[in-house]
C-alpha cells in the first residue's frame, strides 16, 4: 500500500467546486446506509476522515449546498450545480470531517478500514469477505482505525 499523502486536492463532478487536504487523512469506511445509497444511486460510499482543521474549500464556496437530515445524522455537502458530493460533517463536532473518496484527484494512501450501517445493506448486494470489521450501525471511528484520537 502507498503510503498516505500528507497533501490532496478534489473536486466536485463540474470542477466548479475545489478543495485542499494538507494532513493525511486518519482512515477511511465504507458506509451502507440508505441515506447513501439514495444519495449516490448505488449500493455504498466510501469517506476519508480527515485531521481536524486540514480540509479547505479553495475555489466554489459559494457552489456548496448542504443537506441536513432531521435527525442527528451527519450534514452532506455536495455542489448545487452538478451534485457532485464532497464531504460530511458531523453536526455536534465539526472537527469530525469526512471526504467522499471518490471526489479525490489523487490516490490517498489510505484504505478503507471498516463496514458501517450493514443492517442496511441493499439486499441485491454481497457485501465481501474482505476481514474487515462490520458494524451494524454507525462506526466508532476509534474503533475502527487504530490509534485515531476524535
Amino acid at each position: 500500500m502507498p503510503e498516505p499523502l500528507e497533501n490532496m486536492t478534489g473536486q466536485c463532478m463540474c470542477g466548479t467546486v475545489k478543495f485542499a487536504i494538507s494532513a493525511p487523512l486518519l482512515g477511511a469506511a465504507i458506509c451502507h446506509c440508505k441515506r447513501c445509497q439514495r444519495r449516490t444511486g448505488t449500493d455504498h460510499s466510501v469517506t476519508g476522515l480527515t485531521q481536524p482543521h486540514s480540509f479547505a474549500i479553495t475555489d466554489g464556496e459559494d457552489a456548496v449546498d448542504a443537506y441536513i437530515p432531521d435527525d442527528d445524522g451527519w450534514h452532506k455537502f455536495f455542489c448545487k450545480r452538478c451534485g457532485g458530493q464532497l464531504f460530511t460533517r458531523n453536526p455536534e463536532n465539526p472537527d469530525l470531517l469526512a471526504v467522499r473518496m471518490g471526489a479525490l484527484d489523487e490516490d490517498p494512501g489510505v484504505r478503507p478500514g471498516a463496514h458501517q450501517f450493514v443492517a442496511y445493506a441493499a439486499a441485491w448486494e454481497t457485501i465481501p469477505d474482505d476481514g474487515l470489521p462490520r458494524f451494524e450501525e454507525r462506526l466508532n471511528w476509534q474503533e475502527a482505525v487504530p490509534g485515531i484520537d476524535t
